[in-house]
């Protein structure tokens, strides 16, 4: 199924049931009074994160959703039953935003959450719900309220432990199929990656976390260069960003442009990606040169960008470092998620 991580949709919710005008008519009761029954309420429009799914693809062909209506009051004082409930599914980690306004009205990052979207109609008033002592046989009522109309933008955000970026072709797809049993595309051509691919990286029987890979950027991508920044929002959940950069460029230039452009793409989409989050360099395709032109390039990086984060040499193709660097985040994950605990 192809992979949509936005959609818009429209949802309202039930109309409320009228209220009824009768009166009671029995042969033996003379003056029976009034006995109209209330007007059901109208059904509420939940979304709710359901497992098992990864893509809003469903929304492009279904794009509006209705709950039932309430039912009329009847005489007897029957008040009219209320409409069913109208659940809809999403995958875990999407955000629910008004679409007229940009209100954020809900993040439905846990499974099971649901977010109450739209609320039904109120039922209307029989005319027995008007009797008094002053007014005996009231031949008033109202009508059940609208439903709410609403538009609403879905935004999908994968739910992710490490997020990988890095220029086209920096090998970020191989490394992710070489530490998990994820399959994504590789070629030697730059965005072979069209949408987030995700894969879980087990360390140790029962230590594990779950890796995402986004497409390329470029320079530019701010302003819709490439595939643009749509995917970086799928960072955003992440607790910790690998930085991969090809060290073995050919012709060979200078690496520290290769990590500054995408340093100034991530500050321009949102400062707190580039300055907050946790983030460690890679440097992969070591096995594509000596060992000592590898550490030359490596320490020359790391001295020009006054690296003080993390920083590893890998050959995703072949595997070398990758089963440290896979120890290194798990240790971090977990000292991160001990520190969260005791505060």
């Amino acid at each position: 199924m192809k992979f949509v991580d936005e959609a818009i949709i429209t949802v309202e919710s039930g109309k409320g049931g009228d209220g009824c005008l009768s009166f009671r008519r029995e042969k033996s009761i003379p003056r029976g009074g009034p006995d109209g029954g209330n007007g059901g309420n109208g059904g509420d429009v939940y979304l709710r994160a359901t497992q098992g799914l990864n893509t809003l693809a469903d929304f492009r062909y279904t794009r509006r959703f209705k709950a039932e209506n309430g039912k009329p009051g009847s005489g007897q004082n029957k008040t009219g039953r209320g409409g069913a409930d109208s659940y809809i599914d999403v995958p875990v980690g999407t955000i629910v935003i008004n679409h007229d306004t940009s209100e954020l009205i809900d993040d439905l990052a846990e499974p099971a959450q649901c977010a109450l979207v739209a609320y039904g109609g109120r039922g209307g008033l029989g005319n027995a719900h008007f009797k008094s002592s002053t007014n005996r046989a009231p031949r008033r009522t109202t009508l059940g309220r609208p439903g709410e109309l609403r538009n609403l933008r879905l935004e999908l955000r994968v739910l992710a432990d490490v997020g990988l970026l890095g220029l086209p072709n920096a090998g970020k797809s191989t490394l992710l199929s070489a530490i998990s049993e994820a399959t994504p595309k590789i070629a030697e051509y730059p965005f072979t990656t069209l949408h987030p691919q995700l894969g879980v990286v087990r360390v140790d029987h029962g230590r594990s976390f779950v890796v995402a890979d986004i497409p390329g950027l470029v320079e530019g991508a701010a302003d819709g260069a490439g595939l643009g920044i749509r995917f970086l929002k799928h960072l955003s959940r992440t607790r910790l960003l690998l930085h991969l950069v090809d060290i073995s460029p050919a012709p060979p230039r200078p690496l520290v442009h290769d990590v500054e452009v995408i340093e100034i793409e991530l500050a321009r989409y949102r400062k707190e990606l580039h300055e907050c989050y946790d983030r460690w360099l890679v440097l992969n395709k070591i096995d594509l040169l000596t060992e000592e032109e590898g550490r030359s390039r490596f320490d020359t990086l790391v001295d020009e960008l006054d690296w003080t984060e993390p920083a590893f040499m890998i050959s995703a193709a072949t595997g070398q470092g990758c089963d440290a660097l896979c120890q290194s985040i798990m240790n971090h994950l977990e000292q991160n998620e001990i520190g969260r605990e005791q505060h």
